[in-house]
């Protein structure tokens, strides 16, 4: 039945249902081309493209997902870093940022950041950036897990060694000691889990293992340690011999702290025959061993602060206090040594070896930490200087530099001393004073706005004190301030009133107060001139002074009257003259007189 339907329905040309035509997959063979030709360009576009310079751009970040509860180090990965670019998260701020390569950054990201999905930005020198939108995610803390609480900018514990000796006595090789050592916390938050640790060397430990332990230190608190060693034979030839003591602690949010320092105590010769069984036998008198040493008896830099970045000249004043000339002597910043060695009498080919040394904070410049200075006779001073400058990554701090002198004897004896110097580095803020707009023109004896911002133009947040504004010779009034803390490319305003007494240039002092890396107050100084001009004359209004006085109507003589009685009798005018009115004034005669009232006259009612 449904073929027969499907037969009626084709043979019929009015069906309701007209049979459909196959339409061809192809109208013409122009589509053919164009699809040729669409397959053509997408074989290009997919041919690597080979010279094509790369572009900045982010790749990743790991980790991508974080807490925020403490800080974490960001790997930044893409194209196209250049050495100082600047890794900075939407809404929250620049971050300090390190170049690995073109290819990778390494970037602090601090504790304390708000939950939620950040993009990050990598801003070139050049003012090139880029961004990858939702790079970073923050999650909420645990509630078991409590963020540590970061401490102020500059607040921090700092253990110094204040003083240490060996109990007095003087060193001998082979001997034991006990080694004293008054610990003091130079900063402002307790010290807590302090580690201390002697390690094997001239003095190898005893009884404690080397380790001693001490709960808390407060500050400005001292605390005694003694530690029982005894003297290495290795000791034997030297004048000095160096204790290394590290110290590790914490503050009370938890975050660490480590010192390393070297102790420095004199040895003292062992007598002929001190290690040998006593006996009987006479000995020869002793005879003291002859032999050059040199100490720094004081140093200094030509730059008062020493900062990040910051190029100086370390001056050094030595003396040779042995009983021997020294000959070739050579100093090594950073430490190293002198080859043969300590072989007397062994000619042998060598030098000074400065290659390993430690110049991780403090790198030579214009010279290599290789500096010979020549021969030293007995009690000789001599001064000498490096130029050195400071790592531009270097934290705030106490840093010790460790300086090696090499030198012989007139035996051909080869000496090596080591020493340490302590060079203090400040972060100080780096800000710009000046005006945010032109000022305004200021008269003498007039009241005048003198708009005023201080800009952070430094590479990191800065802590502000006050900021005055002072100067001589006028009247100021709004010019002081509390600033607080700002952000990198921050700024702070303040609109001072001033009334200057006399016309010229006014010098402005403006000066801004702040506590250093070692809590420590200082002041930021700058100056700001602006002109003062003449005050602008006043004119008088009229009836203040305006106009010139009228004079007094003199009194009339006898021959005015018989002038006015002629003129009287020829019938011209003889009133007496009357004075002239002034501008704007109306003539006396012009003046209504009183006129009578006419009053209307009634009769009687009725």
């Amino acid at each position: 039945m449904v073929a027969s339907l499907m037969k009626a329905r084709s043979s019929n040309p009015h069906s309701q249902y007209p049979e459909k035509q196959e339409q061809p997959m192809f109208k013409s063979p122009i589509s053919h081309r164009h699809l040729l030709f669409s397959l053509i360009l997408i074989g290009v576009a997919l041919i690597p493209q080979t010279g094509v310079y790369a572009q900045l751009g982010i790749i990743s970040v790991q980790p991508n997902r974080v807490t925020g509860q403490t800080a974490v180090e960001l790997v930044v990965t893409g194209t196209d870093f250049v050495d100082g670019a600047v890794v900075v998260v939407e809404n929250f701020g620049a971050l300090t940022t390190s170049f690995v390569s073109s290819t990778v950054l390494t970037a602090v990201l601090p504790a304390g950041i708000a939950p939620g999905v950040y993009t990050i930005t990598v801003i070139n020198p050049d003012s090139t950036s880029a961004s990858l939108p939702g790079a970073l995610t923050v999650l909420e803390p645990t509630a078991t897990a409590a963020p540590p609480t970061s401490p102020p900018t500059g607040v921090r514990p700092l253990l110094v060694v204040e003083s240490y000796s060996a109990g007095g006595e003087t060193i001998t090789p082979g001997k034991s000691y006990t080694l004293i050592v008054k610990l003091h916390n130079a900063g402002d938050q307790f010290a807590k889990n302090i580690l201390v640790v002697f390690p094997p060397g001239d003095f190898v430990p005893q009884k404690t293992g080397g380790v001693q332990a001490v709960a808390e230190l407060g500050p400005d608190e001292t605390q005694r340690l003694s530690q029982p060693v005894n003297a290495s034979y290795d000791l034997l030839g030297k004048s000095f011999a160096t204790v290394v003591m590290q110290v590790s602690y914490t503050d009370p949010n938890g975050v660490s702290y480590s010192e390393t320092f070297n102790l420095a105590l004199p040895v003292t010769p062992p007598r002929p025959g001190a290690f040998n069984t006593a006996t009987p036998t006479p000995t020869m008198t002793p005879v003291p061993i002859a032999r050059p040493q040199l100490v720094i008896n004081s140093y200094g830099t030509d730059v008062e602060i020493l900062q990040p970045g910051v190029q100086f000249e370390l001056s050094l004043e030595l003396q040779n206090k042995g009983n021997a000339d020294a000959r070739l002597v050579s100093m090594v910043l950073g430490g190293g040594s002198s080859s043969p060695g300590a072989q007397p009498g062994t000619p042998q080919p060598g030098g000074v070896s400065g290659g390993s040394a430690d110049l991780g904070n403090f790198a030579p410049v214009a010279a290599s930490n290789v500096k010979f200075l020549g021969d030293l006779k007995v009690g000789q001073e001599m001064q000498t200087a490096a130029s050195l400058i400071v790592n531009a990554n270097t934290n705030p701090g106490a840093y010790p530099l460790k300086i090696s002198f090499t030198y012989s004897d007139d035996k051909g004896n080869y000496y090596t001393d080591d020493q340490v110097v302590t060079l203090l580095v400040y972060s100080l803020p780096q800000v710009d004073v000046n005006y945010y707009r032109p000022p305004d023109p200021l008269f003498a004896g007039q009241p005048g706005v003198l708009p005023i911002q201080v800009v952070n133009i430094g590479r990191k947040s800065a802590v502000l004190g006050t900021m005055k504004v002072t100067a001589e010779g006028v009247e100021l009034s709004n010019n002081e301030v509390l600033v607080g803390p700002l952000d990198i490319g921050g700024y702070y305003t303040l609109d001072v009133t001033a009334i200057p007494m006399q016309a010229g240039p006014l010098e402005l002092l403006i000066t801004i107060t702040y506590s250093d890396d070692f809590s420590q107050a200082r002041m930021l100084t700058d100056t700001l001139l602006i002109e003062v001009q003449e005050a602008t004359p006043i004119e008088p209004l009229p009836g203040e002074g305006g106009f010139e006085p009228q004079p007094e109507p003199q009194p009339e003589t006898f021959w005015q009257k018989v002038w006015r009685f002629v003129r009287g009798l020829l019938g011209l005018d003889s009133s007496v003259p009357q004075p002239q009115p002034l501008p704007g004034e109306m003539p006396p005669e012009q003046f209504p007189g009183e006129q009578p009232v006419p009053v209307p006259v009634q009769g009687p009612k009725g």
